[in-house]
Order: C-alpha cells, then structure tokens, then sequence
C-alpha cells in the first residue's frame, strides 16, 4: 500500500495556491473521512449515519479493488477534499449505459468548513479534471451526480461536462454526464 505521503498530482491554481493528490489510506485517514462523510453539507454522499467502522471498511473495499480507487486532495499540505475514479464499465454505471474504452467515472467531496473560500470548490473539481486527464488512457470523464445537486451540476458544466439524461441507479435518480479532454480544456483556456 502507498504511503500517504506520496504525492501523484500536483496543480497551482493561480489565486489559491497549491493543489496535489495522494492516495487515501482507509485506515490513517478514516477518522478524517468519516468527519467528511457525515457533515450535513455531504448529504449526496449518502453516508450521514456512517460509523467510524464502516468508513474505514468502506475506503478498505474501495482501495482493494480493481476497478475503484480513492485519494486525498490537499491544498496547501492539508487534507481538504476526497476523490475516487472508477472504471464505469465494472461499476456504478453498469448496464446504464454503453462504456467506451477511456471513459473513467469520477466523485469528488470537498471537505466541510465553516469559512469558504471564493472559487476554492470550482478548483478542487478544476484539479481532479486535470489529474484524470494526466493519464493518456483516460479519454472522457463520466459523472453520475443525484439529479436534485443542483450546486454540482453548476461545477459539472463549469468544466466542460454536458448533461446526457437521467438514469436509474437504486440509490438515487443520476444526471449522467460526460466531459472529453478536448471539452475540459476548452474551458480552462476561457478561465484564463
């Protein structure tokens, strides 16, 4: 298992500072996480009743599988955002739709706070984007947020995701939502 100190992505956002992504060890970062998880602002995450237990059982089961990973964003050095990738091929979006070789489904949760920060959410989804998009392989960002995340809709298409339809899942009614390289790009050259 990696070391939570190994950084894999590193951004500098030019207002905010420094952005940088490491994996998540569920069991060093569970009382964390489970902080995040539970706040009433993580309501679509849908783990508000979540026990220390089962946060840590749940990051074990997604950073064992094949086909799901989780990570810790940190800005500035300090833990400040989760984000997992997974393969929609194998999970989440299964017989949703028809997966196409490069697509890689994405969740991001900023962490809770009582002071925000202008712009620092539009830069924590800006520098997930640009670390999926870090990788060749990875040719379209898939997203499947609830349908009533009217807030992450608004970031979705901020960074060049457009809205598909609705689909199904037996959680939640989804938005699926797709974003190309070629889509998030276009809109960091109109940020500048």
């Amino acid at each position: 298992m990696s070391t939570t100190t190994e950084i894999l992505f590193t951004r500098t956002d030019a207002v905010l500072g420094t952005f940088a992504i490491r994996p998540l060890d569920p069991f060093a970062d569970a009382e964390l996480l489970h902080g995040w998880v539970t706040d009433p602002k993580a309501a679509f995450w849908m783990m508000q009743d979540a026990t220390l237990t089962e946060v840590e059982r749940e990051y074990v089961r997604i950073t064992t599988h094949e086909h799901h990973q989780a990570f810790i964003g940190l800005h500035e050095g300090r833990p400040a955002f989760l984000m997992e990738s997974y393969d929609p091929a194998h999970l989440e979006l299964v017989g949703l739709y028809d997966a196409e070789p490069g697509d890689v489904g994405m969740h991001f949760l900023v962490a809770p706070t009582d002071t925000p920060v202008s712009g620092f959410t539009r830069a924590v989804i800006t520098t997930v984007m640009a670390s999926l998009f870090a990788d060749p392989a990875n040719l379209r960002v898939v997203v499947e947020p609830d349908v009533r995340n009217k807030a992450v809709h608004a970031l979705n298409e901020a960074v060049g995701f457009v809205p598909e339809r609705e689909v199904v899942k037996p959680e939640k009614t989804a938005l699926l939502s797709f974003c190309t390289r070629k889509q998030f790009e276009a809109t960091q050259q109109e940020s500048i």
